[in-house]
């Protein structure tokens, strides 16, 4: 018991000297130097004991730290702040769980995602489908690189090509909440309304505040509910 104790004892007073250290980088916008110092005095492990943090300033800190050197080991963590009371936190860890997930490719899959990406946020498709292909023969295991092609797929209505890349994607790492809402989204154009419903009740499972999501459960209740004519 009292090894425990000193255990927390430990995570406290070392939580509030990462925060003391950090913050004026941090204030300063120097990601550069911030990133460096954390890989330099912290591990990711460290950073992941620092979310269960009692002040909310420190798990802040921490998920942010995670967001500039954060790999998918830290998902499982993460997907965790996604629950935290600090609404600040929640928006943090959202954020730095989509950047470990866009930097967690091969380099130049990686480049082929975020030149597909730019492609899908012009409205580009074709050429944006060809990037996420690139990025997927390079390296097979990129999980954001089918989640992205999904996307894509949803966006030209190709529903079930996006469903099945969401699959993938949920593959490699089973707890990405995008890829499940997108799912969902997938199923409700098809009309699989039952299989959209479960889709939407995992997603928000993973994360309970994800933009849209219960507005659309909501959507979906009311037509499994409806008296069939």
């Amino acid at each position: 018991m009292a090894k425990t104790v000193n255990d927390q004892q430990r995570n406290l007073d070392e939580g509030q000297e990462y925060l003391n250290i950090l913050e004026p980088l941090l204030q300063a916008g120097d990601l550069d130097r911030t990133a460096k110092c954390i890989k330099q005095s912290w591990c990711e492990g460290k950073l992941c004991a620092f979310l269960t943090h009692c002040e909310p300033e420190v798990r802040r800190a921490a998920v942010m730290g995670l967001t500039l050197v954060g790999n998918t080991g830290a998902t499982d963590p993460l997907v965790t702040a996604l629950h935290d009371t600090d609404l600040r936190v929640y928006e943090l860890a959202q954020d730095a769980l989509w950047a470990i997930w866009f930097r967690a490719g091969d380099a130049r899959a990686c480049g082929h995602l975020k030149c597909g990406a730019h492609h899908l946020k012009h409205g580009n498709l074709d050429t944006a489908v060809e990037k996420f292909n690139l990025a997927i023969q390079v390296d097979p295991g990129f999980a954001e690189a089918y989640d992205q092609r999904a996307i894509a797929g949803y966006l030209a209505e190709r529903y079930t090509d996006s469903i099945e890349d969401c699959r993938r994607t949920l593959a490699i790492i089973p707890q990405h909440f995008g890829a499940m809402a997108g799912m969902g989204h997938c199923h409700a154009h098809l009309g699989n309304f039952s299989d959209a419903r479960l889709c939407y009740c995992q997603a928000l499972e993973l994360n309970p505040r994800m933009e849209g999501i219960a507005a659309s459960l909501e959507k979906i209740q009311a037509l499994l509910e409806k008296p069939a004519v």
